[in-house]
C-alpha cells in the first residue's frame, strides 16, 4: 500500500480515527508521518496503550454541552483497565489482579454463587471408592475441627468431633 501523502513510498503507519461514530483511516510512510508531526513510538507497552485508550474515554459530552463521566470511568483496575460497570455487562474479569482490586464488591457475588464459600476447596472424583471418600471427608473434618478450636467455637467443634467419630 502506498503512502496517501507522497504516493511514492510504502505506507508503514496506519492510523484509524473514530470521530462521532465515523471511522477514517490514514496510511502514511515514516517520512510523511514525521512531517505531519506524528510521533512514532515503537514497542508501546500494553498497559500504557490500554491506559491511554481508557483515559480518552473517561469523559463524554452531554446534549447541553456539559461533560459527564463516561460509562466505565469509575474505579478501574490499574493492570487491565476493567471496571465494575463493564463486569456487570459481561461477567468476565480482565486479569487475576481484578480479584484484589474489586475484592469487596466481588466477595458477596462469589460467596452467593459458591454456597457461602469464598475459596476453592476442590472436588472428589465420582469414581473414587468409598474408603478413599471417607479419608478425604475425615481430612476435611479434621481441618474444620482445628479451625473451630482455634476460633474457640467449641459448640461447632463438638459437632465436628461427633461427625469424625461417626465416620471412623
Amino acid at each position: 500500500m502506498l503512502c496517501e501523502a507522497c504516493k511514492e513510498r510504502t505506507a508503514t503507519i496506519h492510523l484509524t480515527e473514530v470521530n462521532n461514530g465515523q471511522r477514517s483511516e490514514t496510511h502514511l510512510c515514516q517520512q510523511c508521518a514525521h512531517q505531519q508531526g506524528l510521533t512514532i513510538k515503537s514497542q508501546i507497552p500494553l498497559n500504557e496503550l490500554l491506559n491511554t485508550l481508557l483515559s480518552t474515554q473517561t469523559e463524554k459530552t452531554t446534549g447541553d454541552g456539559e461533560t459527564a463521566p463516561a460509562a466505565g470511568s469509575e474505579h478501574a483496575c490499574p493492570v487491565c483497565g476493567m471496571t465494575l460497570r463493564r463486569f456487570a455487562k459481561k461477567p468476565l474479569l480482565g486479569c487475576p489482579h481484578d480479584y484484589t482490586e474489586f475484592g469487596a464488591e466481588l466477595m458477596p457475588l462469589i460467596e452467593k454463587s459458591q454456597n457461602g464459600k469464598s475459596h476453592h476447596c476442590g472436588k472428589v472424583p465420582s469414581r473414587t471408592n468409598e474408603q478413599d471418600r471417607n479419608q478425604i471427608e475425615l481430612a476435611k473434618l479434621h481441618r474444620k475441627l482445628e479451625q473451630a478450636v482455634k476460633n474457640e467455637d467449641y459448640e461447632n467443634a463438638a459437632k465436628l468431633r461427633d461427625q469424625i467419630q461417626a465416620l471412623q
